[in-house]
């Protein structure tokens, strides 16, 4: 196992930091909790067979995080902000207070967890900070476990990190860091390290041009370090087919493969393999479905022959999938068959090195069960809805484009009468104890269906005229009802499995439970219509539809793997066509269809981006184009760097497009005007990641460079994302003064 999730089965991590967040707790009772996951996490990966426990993969929040802190490179405004306590800076770091920014978030990868930015400038003198990974392995070496120290590599580490302050490319001063990881090798080696494991996933990618170069030289200097324990590189998340030779020829004694992602790896053609330990990467880590023991088992032999010795581990942490399937009762028995969460996976992992040491037959019973597993899936009759098929099929054929932007325009605002700044916000509300509370009694029938939608519309009525009261020009229902923005309408279309405890870590303690796509998708009624038309009866004003993109309900679900991404895009990108076109006839004038997953999902090398992209951009189209050029479509973009997606921004054609921007300091409005962006952008000004209020003159001038940049016709004002983390205090402070700072920019015009 290359890692394991950390929040604890039952989220307690995230109570407890929560706690500790609102001084409930103090620290010593939120360290208690957090050593208690750990000890539990070594004990099932003892337990399960593995001969080497990886530590140092918990945190309290996101382990680039912890590698900044390890490496002493917070920026100045957190270590000059007077914090004395480490854990309180850290997490200022992180989530931000009243008076230091946080850092920036954005995509690990193409997954959907979210790590913060390190901002390496000219101030950034880097130090080495080690007691967090010391006391992980002492904890460990305490237990009598065979303790791997993780550590994100010095390559990774940079390549991820953010120039600041006019300071070069934070890769341009790797040499400055080799330095500080010989010496942690040399401490972790003193503190009984057989071990260390240094994650460098960007090697599969193409970010940088000179990775081969780089992984010798980093390498060749860390291997030939005199004190060190026995290295293993590991990478994940595609084929390390580049770098593979250069890496093999360095004296590192172990290199990790993903065998999923990256598929089959020319091992046998780079024949420095042959006295190193190939850690094979041949359960899925980042999915949820059962692995092939007889395929996989296949590649682990055929790997043998060209290498000096195999591992078998997971293609990457397991931090991507939930726990376990234990909790999940209403599963039916084929369904069940065909999945494996975490502690599956370790199984699974223990069965495959069995069978690679002591022979097939060793494990029969197992390759016999996942043999049988995966003929059920593919014979099950779910899979395959030949009615929807067909009906895409003609959707598709029928065309899937709209009016030009500029007619389109007329027709809005002839219908809508909207000022220039026009004031909304991302869709929703803060979830309020009464709302949960309200939705576990119904789950568990204290109260009737009747009584909770009572409840949902008196909390939409609250919502609708509090926005009212504060002056936002486009209102929202708040979204009350709804748990989760995938596993909402997945709860309600064929072809999907929403769990009941199948929590993962999307950042911090934001857990979500993604929903299991596991068959064709259909819409067998509207999802949304009858709160949306409840919430427009309450006000004049109008009250936008709010609907989950197709590629954002296929990156944040875990995703049938037996036919291609494009076409189950397009199954859900149909179903959301139909709920826009029932919102369009109950008389809602503005829809809202959210894409936060849009750059999420783009592949890690260029070759394979123009396909996805246009795949993408086709499914947004398709769920976008059954409505008439008055009805006004908008969609939202976060969590990313956009650069790379910038055309594809634009090719979406929604007529307004909100986009965070308050992190990275609207870099975002360059990028749009560089490739001629001419629709309506809502840069966001206010970042509802961190617990702060912004004030009035803040948000002023962030709107004065967005107007530098854009023209105030068609900007927008709103927050960077929905408001469902935040409490009602913070929220309400914040939109009105993002109301007032629109109200003097607007009049400065």
């Amino acid at each position: 196992m290359l890692g394991s999730p950390r929040i604890g089965p039952n989220r307690e991590l995230k109570r407890a930091i929560e706690s500790y967040w609102a001084h409930r707790i103090d620290r010593s009772q939120l360290e208690a909790v957090a050593a208690d996951i750990r000890a539990a996490t070594r004990s099932a990966l003892t337990a399960a067979g593995l001969d080497s426990i990886p530590v140092n993969t918990f945190s309290y929040y996101d382990q680039v995080l912890d590698t900044a802190v390890l490496l002493g490179a917070l920026p100045p405004r957190v270590t000059g902000a007077g914090i004395d306590d480490d854990l309180d800076r850290y997490f200022a770091a992180a989530r931000g207070t009243a008076d230091v920014a946080p850092l920036e978030m954005t995509k690990w990868f193409d997954t959907n967890y979210h790590y913060l930015v390190p901002e390496i400038g000219p101030a950034t003198t880097f130090s080495l900070n080690p007691e967090k990974v010391l006391d992980e392995l002492s904890e460990a070496s305490g237990e009598g476990t065979a303790a791997r120290p993780v550590i994100i590599g010095p390559i990774t580490f940079l390549a991820l990190s953010k120039a600041v302050d006019g300071g070069p490319a934070p890769i341009e001063r790797l040499d400055e860091l080799l330095p500080l990881y010989r010496d942690l090798l040399g401490q972790l080696t003193a503190a009984g390290a057989q071990w260390v494991q240094l994650d460098e996933p960007i090697l599969v990618t193409d970010v940088l041009g000179d990775a081969a170069e780089l992984a010798e030289r980093v390498y060749r200097y860390l291997g030939e370090t005199d004190l060190r324990p026995a290295l293993f590189v590991a990478t994940y998340f595609g084929s390390l087919e580049r770098v593979l030779p250069a890496l093999a020829s360095t004296p590192v004694e172990a290199i990790g493969v993903d065998l999923v992602a990256g598929g089959d790896q020319p091992v046998a053609a780079v024949p420095e393999l042959a006295d190193k330990l190939v850690v094979a990467g041949v359960v899925d880590g980042r999915n949820v479905w059962a692995t092939d023991l007889e395929s996989a088992l296949g590649k682990l032999v055929a790997l043998r022959a060209a290498a000096g010795a195999v591992a078998v581990s997971t293609s990457c942490s397991t931090l991507h999938v939930p726990y376990s399937l234990r909790s999940e009762t209403e599963l039916d028995a084929a369904l069940r068959s065909w999945l494996a969460f975490g502690d599956e996976k370790l199984a699974e992992v223990a069965t495959l090195a069995k069978a690679l040491r002591a022979g097939r037959e060793s494990v029969i019973g197992a390759i016999s069960a996942s043999a049988r597993a995966q003929e059920s899936r593919r014979s099950d009759p779910r899979l395959h809805n030949g009615k929807a098929r067909d009906r895409l099929a003609a959707v598709l054929a029928a065309g899937t484009t709209r009016g030009p932007a500029e007619q389109r325009r007329t027709a809005q605002d002839a219908r809508l009468h909207l000022p220039a700044l026009a004031t909304t916000t991302i869709g929703s509300y803060p979830q309020t104890v009464e709302i949960r509370k309200a939705r576990a009694a119904v789950r568990s029938g204290q109260i009737d269906q009747d009584e909770y939608e009572r409840q949902m519309k008196a909390e939409i009525a609250a919502v609708i005229s509090l926005q009212e009261e504060i002056g936002l020009d486009v209102l929202v229902h708040g979204e009350p009802e709804r748990n989760d923005m995938v596993q909402y309408f997945a709860e309600q279309l064929t072809g999907f499995f929403a769990t009941r405890n199948g929590w993962v870590q999307s950042y911090g303690t934001r857990c979500v439970r993604p929903p299991i796509l596991y068959g064709d998708v259909a819409r067998p009624e509207p999802m949304t219509v009858d709160w949306t038309v409840y919430a427009q009866s309450l006000t004049a004003k109008p009250v936008k539809g709010m609907l989950t993109g197709p590629v954002t309900i296929l990156a944040w679900s875990f995703v049938r793997d037996d036919q291609p991404l494009a076409d189950t895009a397009n199954q859900i990108a149909l179903a959301i066509r139909d709920e826009t076109v029932d919102l369009q006839s109950a008389g809602i004038s503005i829809i809202q269809v959210d894409e936060p997953a849009l750059r999420e999902l783009l592949p890690l090398r260029s070759k394979d981006k123009e396909d996805y992209l246009s795949w993408a951009v086709g499914a947004f189209r398709l769920s976008t184009s059954g409505v008439s050029d008055s009805t006004q479509i908008h969609t939202h973009l976060c969590y990313s760097e956009f650069g790379e997606v910038i055309g594809a921004i634009a090719d979406l054609d929604a007529d307004v497009t909100s986009i965070e921007a308050a992190r990275s300091r609207m870099e975002v409005l360059d990028d749009l005007n560089a490739m001629g962006f001419s629709n309506s952008v809502g840069p966001g000004v206010y970042d509802i990641h961190s617990p702060r209020v912004p004030g009035t003159d803040e948000i002023a001038e962030s709107l004065r460079a967005a107007v530098r940049a854009i023209p105030a016709q068609r900007l927008w004002v709103n927050p960077d994302c929905g408001l469902k983390t935040r409490k009602t205090e913070e929220v309400t402070a914040a939109l009105r003064h993002l109301v007032e700072a629109a109200q003097l920019v607007r009049a400065e015009q």
